[in-house]
This record gives structure tokens, sequence and C-alpha cells, in this order.
């Protein structure tokens, strides 16, 4: 982490999630919403399927920032607006820029996108060496 400089990027994070990663993830988390688990239930109230759960997209997000700092002892706070919905099967980009240096930490502005939507914008991480 201490090669990473005001201004630099933080490598990029691809993932595409698999058709039934909302119904692990449902599992994991004890959120069984139908939005994530029901493909014709979310059709019917006019989503374009089954959406991933934000907070499997902000895993990406912490996923991107432990890897460019060596490990999840390094993320001390992140903070995310969820602005999109997300669905299985398209990449998932996670990118980020390190804003600034603050009192030793890395503060880095990261957003999490699926085709040209922004699903988490405004993202801000805390990485300490």
């Amino acid at each position: 982490m201490s090669n990473l400089e005001v201004g630099q990027r933080i490598p990029e994070v691809r993932v595409t999630p698999d058709k039934y990663l909302t119904i692990r993830y449902a599992g994991a988390s004890g959120d069984f919403n139908p939005i994530h688990v029901d493909e014709e239930f979310a059709r019917a109230v006019g989503l374009p399927g089954r959406i991933l759960h934000g907070l499997w997209t902000m895993a990406q997000v912490a996923r991107a920032q432990t890897e460019a700092a060596g490990g999840p002892e390094h993320l001390k706070r992140l903070s995310v607006q969820f602005r999109g919905m997300g669905v299985p099967e398209q990449e998932v980009l996670v990118t980020g820029t390190v804003r600034e240096r603050r009192d030793g930490r890395l503060v880095i502005d990261t957003v999490a996108e699926q085709g040209e939507k922004q699903i988490i914008r405004n993202a801000e991480a805390e990485l300490a060496p």
C-alpha cells in the first residue's frame, strides 16, 4: 500500500455475477426479498429481472480496497451510496482513485459500474498502512 500516491488509480476489480449469485447470496445474507430470488416477481414489479443485493455490490467495492491495500486489515472505513440496480450475468467494474492522504490514511474515491450505469457511486474508503 505504501506505493499508492494521491491521484493514482487503484487496480480495477472486474467480476461477472453468475445467474445464481442472488440466490446463493440470499442464503448467505438472510435477505430473501423476492426481487433478488424470484425472476417472475421481479419482472411483475417492473424490474428487468432479479437484481443484485446492494450489499454484495458493496462487498466488491470493499474487495477492491483490500486488494489495493494488501489485505482486509488495512480497510478502516467504507461508505457508499447505492445509486442503481445491478443484474446477474453482466460484468461489474470497480474503479477507484486516491483522493488524499489524511492523518496517515489514504482516502480512496470509488465507483462500481455495470455497463454505462453507476450502481455505487460516491464511495469513500480509508486505508491505513
